[in-house]
């Protein structure tokens, strides 16, 4: 049965990958979070890669990576498992790649590769309701091909991390838990999320900049973009408002502005090349891309509200080194190595 548009408010976390289908399919569900005061952070993700036309190919793999901002040293490692030993829940949030597992409440695991080990052991909670950057009907809808979805923002993270043997205590560390899929990579992207800003704890930020390739052309940039705090939600991400928004990008900065009659968003995200890791991303229908992916990047958002008939003083927050800031390109960055 097709899903409805209703279907992602019920079961944001609910695998979409149907085992055996020819059409090529990859499938996200990853935690981030960051230390409070330090420049610390990671990413786990938990993936099911399916190549279109060899659904027998399927794999289930564990990424995971731990930034170190104090030392410029972070650890990244990449393990695929057959797809025989890995499960999806389609109704709710259990994925399992081998022995490691995501539910909605705790994960754990480990990977190696390259020299290097990451185990963890962590729960989360919060209560913050699912954070949608597409408009809802596009997510029963064949376009666009990847969809993406915060299933719980200001997710708080508990428990241990090791890294090379190190241990390293995990004590209230904000972030988020995610969810994208689709049959393609978008072509060319830049993704951007903030989990409280440092003047605005209660402000979350989920912004992307996208293009695709149409045969042998290129579409035009769209820019899409969500702000949350509190109750209030600026959700600026309608078919002609991303057309109309802005966004441009190079390794490593991205400025994005997106504004109706009633709110105005502007935004830089930037980091230096040292801290990012280059990873290598499989593509459905062939080849592969190269993500260059920070969760140290600095984040200066301005937003302004229409007081009745004239605009209200623009707000400007920040969030230093508490930012995530993802490139998908085909092309590697001299600058940043591929680490897995």
């Amino acid at each position: 049965m097709d899903p409805k548009p209703q279907d992602a408010q019920r079961y944001p976390n609910g695998a979409r990958f149907r085992p055996g289908a020819r059409e090529g399919h990859y499938e996200s569900f990853f935690v981030r979070a960051n230390h409070p005061t330090r420049p610390l952070a990671f990413w786990i993700r938990y993936t099911i890669f399916s190549p279109r036309g060899r659904p027998g190919a399927a794999v289930g793999e564990l990424w995971a990576i731990a930034f170190d901002g104090e030392t410029g040293q972070h650890v990244a490692v990449k393990r695929e498992t057959p797809f025989a030993e890995c499960a999806f829940d389609p109704g709710r949030l259990d994925a399992r790649v081998g022995g490691a597992r995501l539910d909605a409440g705790a994960l754990t695991g480990e990977a190696a590769s390259g020299g290097h080990t990451l185990q963890w052991n962590l729960t989360y909670s919060g209560e913050a309701s699912p954070l949608f950057l597409l408009p809802l009907a596009a997510y029963s809808s064949a376009q666009p091909p990847a969809k993406s979805l915060v299933a719980r923002p200001f997710a708080v993270f508990s428990g241990t991390l090791v890294v090379d043997g190190a241990p390293l205590r995990v004590e209230r560390w904000t972030g988020s838990q995610n969810h994208n899929w689709g049959p393609r990579h978008t072509d060319h992207y830049a993704w951007g999320q903030v989990a409280g800003f440092d003047n605005a704890p209660d402000t979350f930020l989920e912004v992307v900049t996208a293009r695709r390739r149409l045969g042998p052309f290129w579409s035009p940039f769209v820019t899409l973009l969500v702000v949350r705090r509190g109750d209030e939600e600026i959700a600026l991400n309608s078919p002609a408002q991303m057309r109309r928004a802005r966004g441009a990008f190079t390794p490593f900065d991205w400025r994005f502005r997106s504004a109706t009659s009633a709110a105005r968003v502007e935004g830089l995200i930037s980091a230096p090349d040292a801290a990012f890791v280059g990873l290598t991303y499989h593509n459905p229908p062939g080849g592969d891309k190269t993500c260059l992916n920070s969760k140290l990047a600095t984040c200066e958002l301005t937003l302004t509200r229409r007081e009745g008939a004239t605009w209200g003083q623009p707000e400007r927050l920040i969030a230093q080194q508490r930012a995530a800031f993802e490139i998908l390109t085909d092309t590697p960055d001299p600058r940043v190595p591929l680490r897995v």
